[in-house]
């Protein structure tokens, strides 16, 4: 049987989980794709620090470059994290036209497009499976099943930590902040969170997802991005009053008909902020540190990917599958069957979130007193903006209480002017409340 070589490069949690995995499923790999599988090197900053996994002490080493530049290895797996030295590794593999597995959505996010370049003028594979989703094999299917597909709809629940600080708000009514410490005490959040909780981890992944979907590289600068640190309690309990959940929802979608895709040169929507959903719909139902993609092809209709978001096991899966890829490729003597990026669509640009059309909740906390809702409802109406319902709770104290309304369609940019003009009212307290409401038309 033909044997390959492979160099992991990081071996951290999901390096020892890719050493791991192969270790147990090796034989079963090779059964499979016609190809034996070994670790030959496994690059680590410590040698002797105590890892969850054992590994031989003749396949570690400190030295990236040494164990990538070794002519016995044919696949490198970056695992490092960070955008620099794991830049360095991937464009030495591919000038060396070895392919590599990446599971390293920072660095995709902001080099992606030089590094598909430069592993398009070697001819060379780039496989990043688990960059995005985790376990969920939402690249693949973008790329290959779904291949004959016009995308007219993708959202996506990308970041397992802000899903379960979330669900947890919503089922137990803990406030943000002691679900985020505990959250970090259970390791389902790293002690500086911000990559998480403000939505940046999410937007590399959707600006991914979207580059694939829609044919041209979409770069985070043109990406909408909201955290969820605003988000408190009673937002989430109005919401389940009326019907909804509240998630960080990754939003792809052609823009002009909401429902179809413009035949030429299309805008899209690129968005990650927290949104209300129906509690009818699928994407409500995924709790905890839980992923899923929910995708609508013109061809294959409504599709849904759920699965473990990261994580050691998870994560190493896709690697996996990217390994057995690359092997494949190799025995074909094909660079890879499918390009790493295909770009298809120039001249389609990214809309600007002012001109993005939505629905809106909106919380606000009012002195309660006669003429309170028609001062508001003016400034409303002046901006051309409709209300579809209101609700005003009794029983507040100090004659303030929170005042809701869902706002029909309205452009960002209009409803954000509304909502400035709206808070410099005096009968309105404290800063503005103001969630997308997604529908799925």
């Amino acid at each position: 049987m033909r044997a390959l070589n492979v160099a992991i490069i990081g071996g951290g949690t999901v390096g020892c989980g890719v050493y791991q995995a192969l270790q147990r499923n090796g034989t079963l790999m090779a059964a499979r794709i016609g190809t034996a599988l070994k670790v030959r090197h496994v690059v680590v900053r410590k040698k002797r620090k105590r890892r969850s996994v054992a590994i031989p002490s003749e396949v570690l080493t400190t030295d990236w470059e040494s164990a990538i530049r070794d002519p016995e290895v044919q696949i490198v797996v970056e695992l490092i994290g960070g955008t620099t030295t794991a830049r360095r590794v991937v464009e030495t593999a591919l000038r060396l036209k070895k392919p590599v597995i990446t599971a390293n959505k920072a660095l995709l996010s902001a080099h992606g497009k030089s590094l598909f370049g430069l592993a398009a003028r070697h001819q060379v594979g780039l496989y990043y499976e688990a960059s995005v989703a985790g376990g969920i094999p939402i690249i693949k299917a973008l790329r290959e099943s779904l291949v004959g597909n016009r995308f007219t709809q993708i959202y996506g629940i990308l970041n397992g930590t802000c899903n379960y600080i979330l669900t947890r708000m919503e089922s137990g009514g803990e406030p943000f902040d002691e679900v985020l410490l505990d959250a970090q005490r259970r390791g389902y959040a790293e002690a500086e969170a911000s990559l998480d909780i403000d939505g940046l981890d999410a937007m590399h992944k959707a600006g991914l997802i979207a580059s694939i979907a829609h044919g041209f590289w979409v770069p985070p600068r043109a990406i909408h991005v909201e955290g969820i640190g605003g988000i408190s309690v009673l937002d989430i309990e109005f919401a389940e009053k009326l019907g909804y959940r509240i998630r960080l929802l990754a939003t792809i979608c052609p823009c002009g008909e909401r429902s179809s895709v413009s035949a030429s040169k299309p805008r899209i929507q690129v968005s990650v902020c927290p949104t209300l959903i129906p509690k009818s719909h699928v994407l409500a139902s995924v709790n905890g540190v839980f992923n899923a993609v929910y995708v609508n092809g013109d061809v294959v209709g409504e599709t849904l990917f759920y699965g473990q978001g990261a994580g050691q096991d998870a994560t190493a899966s896709a690697v996996l599958s990217d390994v057995a890829d690359a092997a494949l490729d190799l025995a074909s003597s094909s660079p890879a069957r499918v390009a790493p990026f295909q770009p298809y669509a120039s001249g389609s640009d990214v809309i600007p979130w002012k001109e993005v059309v939505s629905e809106y909740y909106m919380r606000l906390s009012v002195v309660d007193k006669p003429g309170t809702m028609a001062q508001i409802a003016t400034v409303l109406a002046e901006e051309g903006i409709g209300i579809s319902s209101i609700v005003q709770p009794e029983g507040h104290e100090g004659g303030i209480g929170p005042l809701i309304l869902m706002i029909h369609d309205a452009t960002t940019g209009i409803i954000q002017h509304a909502t400035k003009r709206i808070s410099r009212l005096k009968v309105v307290k404290g800063k503005p409340q103001l969630i997308r409401v997604e529908h799925f038309h």
